[in-house]
């Protein structure tokens, strides 16, 4: 179980620093957003490519933080049963939800959306609208981001499992402070 460990340290590394990175894109697409209305407002003028950037940032920061969102155990739950059930049944349902629901539905996601990647990449694909920027580079993030996911689905499926054989705390209570304690390790910024 070591190596799997391992591996779900890795995994939670990767999303971790994807996750810190884009953080900074929401800034930009703040900027691009509030300079193109300027421009249109104050300016007159306007431009479609800065306009698809903005969506192009709000895309990679949707699929790309994915894996960072569950690492963080942030998505969205209804745990109105759930949450009144033993710690480890509730465990129990997360392993059968990602090995059966989370795990085949974005690797079916991920492998639909490859193909329309390397089409749009082939063709060069670009925006029908005057200006705009070309396709490819958005539409990689779809599985760019639904295997960042699954890598995170792999991660949280070792802890569950290693939880359950008390060979570590539950990841759910120690989730979000693990993986920046990890980073502050790494940086020596932690005492």
């Amino acid at each position: 179980m070591k190596p799997l460990l391992a591996l779900s340290r890795a995994i939670d590394w990767l999303n971790e620093r994807v996750g810190r990175v884009l953080k900074w894109a929401i800034l930009v697409m703040v900027l691009v957003s509030a300079a193109n209305a300027t421009s249109r407002f104050l300016l007159d003028r306007a431009s479609n490519a800065w306009l698809e950037l903005q969506w192009y940032l709000f895309s990679a920061v949707f699929l790309l933080c994915a894996g960072y969102t569950l690492l963080h155990n942030e998505h969205i739950r209804i745990d109105v049963v759930n949450s009144h059930l033993p710690r480890r049944t509730q465990v129990w349902i997360d392993i059968v939800g990602i090995i059966f629901f989370l795990t085949p539905m974005a690797t079916i996601i991920m492998w639909l959306s490859w193909p329309v990647f390397v089409n749009a990449y082939v063709t060069h694909e670009a925006s029908v609208n005057a200006g705009g920027l070309i396709r490819w580079p958005v539409r990689l993030l779809v599985p760019a981001g639904f295997f960042l996911l699954v890598l995170q689905g792999v991660s949280e499926l070792i802890k569950r499992i290693a939880f359950l054989m008390g060979l570590i705390p539950d990841p759910a209570e120690k989730h979000a402070d693990a993986a920046i304690e990890q980073l502050q390790v790494e940086a020596g910024e932690a005492k």
